[in-house]
């Protein structure tokens, strides 16, 4: 009985040093992507000199400034999207990527478009768009954000049923780009082939 205890508690013990460890790694990757952008000359936060909750603007130099805008669902479903391939990942190998493991690689998937997203390349890239005409980048604590909405997705895609997990990254798509002409299926449309007809619709807005 007693060894029976005390198995038990040493594997408690193991779990929370586990659980710490892909916490410290976690926040230890976060902070080492906020010094990269920080070191590539980005902001820390708006040049406004405020930290805004939401800023529902597109058009204007506060977009992707603040902790949450109109594409932070973009970033919610980032975190669907890897979780769905962590599991894929598991069903090739024959055995589920640990949890932990499966995370820290979301978010170094998250940290590096980040990283992308703020270069000159793509920053013209976008700009050449009428959707994103004032765009100059992200702020760092913009970046950051967008980091925890997909972690956020990607844990409510581990706790929710496939089902739902779907229905709210289609409503979210569909929302935003009713609202905004805009969404993840848009932008990755504009940034990799921009097609005229979608640009004439967005710069109508």
């Amino acid at each position: 009985m007693a060894g029976t205890a005390s198995l038990a508690s040493e594997a408690r013990t193991s779990s929370a040093s586990r659980t710490a460890l892909i916490a410290g790694l976690a926040l230890g990757l976060i902070a080492l992507t906020a010094v990269i952008l920080l070191m590539m000359g980005r902001t820390p936060i708006c040049t406004c000199g405020t930290v805004e909750l939401w800023h529902g603007t597109v058009k204007d130099s506060g977009n992707s400034q603040h902790l949450t805008d109109w594409y932070t669902p973009s970033h919610v479903i980032h975190g669907f999207l890897f979780y769905l391939g962590a599991w894929s990942i598991g069903v090739l190998r024959g055995k589920a990527l640990p949890l932990g493991v499966a995370l820290l690689l979301a978010i170094g998937l998250e940290a590096t478009w980040e990283i992308a997203e703020n270069t000159s390349a793509v920053i013209d890239r976008y700009r050449a768009t009428n959707i994103a005409l004032d765009y100059y980048g992200d702020s760092v604590i913009n970046s950051v954000s967008d980091i925890f909405a997909m972690i956020a997705g990607f844990v409510l895609a581990r706790l929710w049923p496939v089902w739902l997990t779907v229905l709210l990254a289609v409503i979210m798509e569909a929302f935003v780009g009713f609202w905004i002409r805009d969404n993840l299926i848009l932008n990755i449309i504009m940034l990799i082939h921009p097609i005229d007809a979608i640009n004439r619709w967005q710069g109508a807005m």
